[in-house]
């Protein structure tokens, strides 16, 4: 499989190129061109083509990897791939707009192919074993970072991570969130069926490392634990997206797709609005 990655600057690029090319953990699946960054980030990445538009990659590459750090550009970048028919996962947010998701989904339905996008937390093994203590969950808690003026997309960028942690274990949810944003964070709260996921979002800075934390809540226990990032963190979400490009099947529902960009965006509006009145 010859992969394309879209958005050089983020950091998965060099995990990806590590694991596909370096160690071959996915077979053949190999990262042979890239888009964004400079020639001389390719060259470091060890990949041997560089394109100027993500078009370029149609006819070169069997399947495509959109990481750019900001959101925003997700789909301008993902929807002529989706379009001409090549698989795509977008690595984590899908978009930073409700309208610019459902786009990105009609593309992959236009063209017949399939499209995934996960924060690659969603995989930690932690969830299903926090899960597996309590039974069924009643309440999900879910803290991470935030970085409200980030230049690559805001809210989206590191909050997306503990959205996502939140949402996973229960169903998608069914109504908008209920924000409150504070000086040092923002919580949110939305209903997934009969459950309640929680998302606690504590100002990052240059000083501050704030760790990713979960609380499942079940009908007779309470289970809690830090998740921790190892070296190959990134590995299960290239395993899927293989899984994915190979089977056609999407990893997610595009209900589930669309979840945590309306989280998101809600918090977002929520954050700006707070932000005018202050």
């Amino acid at each position: 499989m010859r992969v394309g990655i879209i958005g050089t600057d983020n950091t998965h690029a060099d995990h990806a190129v590590r694991h596909l090319n370096e160690e071959r953990a996915l077979g053949a699946a190999r990262v042979v061109a890239v888009h964004g960054g400079t020639g001389q980030r390719a060259e470091q990445l060890g990949v041997p083509t560089r394109v100027e538009r993500p078009e370029e990659l149609i006819g070169l590459v069997d399947a495509v990897i959109v990481m750019d750090r900001d959101g925003s550009l997700h789909r301008s970048h993902a929807e002529p791939l989706l379009r001409a028919g090549i698989p795509v996962f977008v690595d984590k947010p899908l978009a930073t707009t409700v309208a610019d998701a459902q786009a990105i989904l009609e593309a992959a339905r236009a063209g017949g192919a399939p499209v995934t996008s996960f924060s690659a937390l969603r995989w930690n093994a932690a969830l299903e074993e926090l899960s597996s203590e309590v039974g069924e969950p009643r309440a999900v808690v879910a803290t991470g970072p935030v970085q409200r003026d980030s230049p690559f997309g805001g809210v989206g960028f590191y909050g997306v991570h503990a959205v996502e942690l939140a949402l996973h274990l229960l169903p998608t949810p069914t109504a908008a969130p209920v924000v409150s944003v504070l000086e040092g964070a923002v919580l949110a709260t939305v209903r997934a069926g009969d459950a309640h996921a929680v998302i606690n979002l504590v100002e990052r800075d240059a000083s501050t490392a704030v760790p990713f934390h979960l609380q499942v809540v079940g009908a007779k226990a309470v289970a809690a634990d830090r998740l921790l990032l190892g070296k190959d963190y990134t590995l299960p979400s290239l395993r899927r997206f293989a899984d994915m490009v190979e089977t056609g099947e999407w990893p997610l529902g595009a209900d589930d797709l669309l979840a945590p960009v309306r989280v998101l965006e809600s918090v977002t509006e929520a954050v700006r609005n707070a932000s005018i009145s202050a």
